[in-house]
């Protein structure tokens, strides 16, 4: 069963994608920002990670780009997932390392294809 880490200081958007996630039968990780994400990678084989762009404490560009200078993380799939949708948002997400960028809300459907693409069963 694949896992998937909800990087976001939002409790209820990490309801929100958890519910969905588990619906699918994944198992899911929490973390309120990119400093406390950074420490549960150590424990935790992730399979895929959602991330918000502005959390306090570390944000989601430097996340990522921390992350990816992690051997073990270095091509673990990334969906940057913010209400920021302006053009220089999008390309400093995938500047960083992200593999998709979405919109808040996801819609289930959309967030099911996306892990069926990028997580291996």
């Amino acid at each position: 069963m694949a896992t998937i880490m909800i990087v976001d200081d939002s409790k209820t958007v990490r309801n929100y994608h958890g519910a969905i996630l588990k619906s699918m039968g994944l198992d899911i990780v929490e973390a309120e920002n990119g400093m406390e994400a950074l420490e549960k990678t150590l424990d935790a084989g992730i399979d895929l990670y959602l991330v918000d762009v502005n959390m306090p404490i570390m944000d989601g560009y430097s996340f990522i780009s921390e992350l990816r200078k992690q051997r073990n993380n270095k091509f673990v799939p990334v969906i940057m997932v913010t209400t920021q949708a302006k053009e220089e948002d999008i390309v400093n997400a995938y500047k960083v390392g992200a593999n998709l960028f979405e919109t808040k809300p996801v819609k289930p459907e959309q967030l099911q294809a996306y892990i069926d693409i990028l997580v291996k069963s």
